[in-house]
């Protein structure tokens, strides 16, 4: 069929996945690394759209790249072939040749978005119109002028009430000394008329402000009502499109069973939720007979200023969107089981490296918590529990892939000192890290402050705004092939920040090696806490622990 966005997939020597890809962690299966190098050669040799990914010609902040997917699937006929899809609108567009349509397509002229959001722009017009009213703004001018006059004039006779009491005062003081007490009284009687009077003049020229300052205010409210009448109704209106939107947007099942994103969504829906890749596939193909039977998403193009996205790498679905819709769409799949609980779950050996009357000091392999989760896995503090009955106070934690020295403490003293010294960067600690690349210089400093990816936790991103500052320092330990051995020194301590300080382009650019969130997964995540020193709460000693890592 014409324009079909089916495309055949002939891999005779790749065996079919036994289970559906699980969406947030996984390996992309082989049939899914075939058809996304079709995709990158569609997206490099096209000619259907116009579209800068950045690669060609990069302006910071205005070309960047765009998340794809694809999703592998059986035709009724048992072909095995794949869709495609990108996330929300690709050259301006949300349909294309080549990859399947959108849910609901927002774009299209005709569309009840088109038509509503017509009518959001036209308020956006008619209230730039009236806040930039000729007459608007020279009241609002005048008001300003005026009431900074009034302050001024008002201020300066307020001064000169206080001078001319304190005269009147000092007039009194000599005159009670030198006057007899008929004349004192007499002169008392003046200077208070002179005192009334005087006051009297302030009270009248201030309410004459007053009032000239409340016309010119009545005058401007009246415009500054109809402007705040306006945006309450422009949002109004563009709350009922956004749940017009949510209540078009539905998705189906593998059991034929379909819902809405206001039914998926326990609270209001995130905006854009439905428009990326994996929702579309899935969404296509149940449509149309077809049989998933694995997916992948990737990055093609230059990363956003914030985040970690490399060219042609491979990413999860995102949480705050995606997992709420996939959660009900592979209903009815038999999907892999998230690899993570599997780790989670696997037998792991703490070994104590120190332990004394008020803290002990392990080795945490990586793969495990340093401290309960939202699943049933046993935790380094779990595990302490356990071992020492009870008694046991976290100080800090370690990343659940990172593996190295974690401190625990015995008792509330030793806890809260121990801790005071880490918020006082008292504390030294060492990382040893191996990453993806070349990195040519020597040493350094990494400083930019970091935030939670709000749509995408626990990722975090670059953030100038609203991130809390995060530097580390770097010292290159040796180099390999294509890898560097590094020490990171973490002045502060943000979640994932020496992850984030190594791939962001704004830091080191190369991720540590097996990082799935900002680089490419591997057996583990190459970082090791390897080294850390403090003051011992009880003997206020200076004392330091080192363990080796394992590669």
């Amino acid at each position: 069929m014409p324009n079909s966005p089916f495309h055949p997939l002939h891999c005779p020597n790749i065996s079919l996945p036994a289970e559906f890809t699980f969406p947030f962690h996984y390996i992309p299966h082989p049939l899914c690394l075939n058809a996304a190098q079709q995709v990158f050669d569609y997206v490099s040799n096209q000619q259907d759209f116009e579209h800068d990914f950045g690669i060609k010609h990069h302006v910071e902040g205005v070309n960047v790249g765009k998340m794809f997917g694809v999703l592998v699937v059986k035709n009724a006929e048992g072909s095995i072939g794949f869709f495609a899809a990108f996330s929300g609108k690709l050259a301006g567009t949300q349909s294309l040749p080549f990859f399947v349509p959108p849910i609901v397509n927002l774009t299209h002229e005709e569309s009840f978005y088109r038509k509503k959001e017509q009518q959001l722009n036209e308020y956006n017009t008619l209230i730039s119109k009236t806040e930039n009213n000729e007459n608007y703004l020279t009241l609002c001018k005048n008001l300003s002028k005026e009431s900074e006059t009034m302050n001024t004039e008002l201020s300066a006779m307020r001064a000169t009430l206080k001078t001319e009491k304190a005269k009147r005062d000092a007039m009194r003081a000599e005159a009670q000394k030198t006057l007899s007490p008929q004349e004192y009284a007499a002169l008392w009687e003046t200077l208070k008329r002179e005192s009334l009077q005087q006051q009297y003049a302030y009270k009248q020229r201030r309410a004459q402000w007053l009032s000239k300052i409340t016309e010119l205010q009545a005058q401007v409210d009246r415009y500054n009502t109809h402007i705040q009448q306006l945006k309450t109704e422009r949002r109004e209106k563009s709350e009922a499109l956004q749940q017009e939107i949510f209540s078009q947007y539905t998705f189906l099942n593998a059991r034929g069973e379909r819902k809405s994103l206001n039914e998926i969504f326990t609270g209001t829906a995130p905006a854009g939720a439905g428009e990326c890749a994996a929702p579309k596939l899935l969404n296509y193909a149940y449509s149309h007979g077809y049989k998933p039977l694995a997916m992948a998403e990737f990055w093609w193009g230059q990363s956003p200023a914030s985040e970690v996205r490399r060219h042609k790498l491979f990413y999860p679905a995102c949480k705050s969107k995606c997992e709420p819709i996939l959660g009900f769409m592979l209903q009815g799949l038999q999907v892999e089981k998230n690899p993570l609980l599997e780790e989670l779950a696997s037998q792991k050996t703490v070994k104590i490296l120190y332990d004394d009357d008020d803290l002990v000091i392990i080795n945490k392999p990586p793969g495990m918590l340093s401290v309960p989760g939202n699943v049933e896995a046993e935790s380094a503090y779990s595990y302490l529990q356990k071992l020492y009955n009870g008694g046991i106070f976290v100080v800090h934690r370690l990343d659940m892939a990172t593996s190295g020295i974690l401190i625990f403490s015995k008792n509330a003293h030793t806890s809260r000192s121990l801790q005071e010294q880490f918020s006082e960067r008292r504390v030294k600690k060492r990382y040893i890290a191996l990453l993806q690349g070349i990195i040519t210089e020597h040493e350094g400093k990494i400083d930019f402050p970091l935030r939670p990816d709000l749509d995408n936790r626990p990722q975090q991103i670059l953030c100038y705004d609203y991130g809390k500052q995060a530097i580390t320092s770097w010292k290159v330990v040796e180099r390999g092939e294509n890898t560097t051995k590094i020490h990171f020194y973490p002045h502060t301590g943000r979640t994932h920040q020496l992850r984030v300080h190594a791939a962001h382009k704004a830091g080191l650019n190369a991720p540590i090696v097996g990082d799935d969130l900002y680089g490419t997964k591997a057996d583990r995540l190459y970082l090791h806490a390897e080294y850390i020193e403090f003051e011992h709460p009880i003997s206020k000693k200076r004392v330091h622990f080192f363990c080796k890592a394992e590669f």
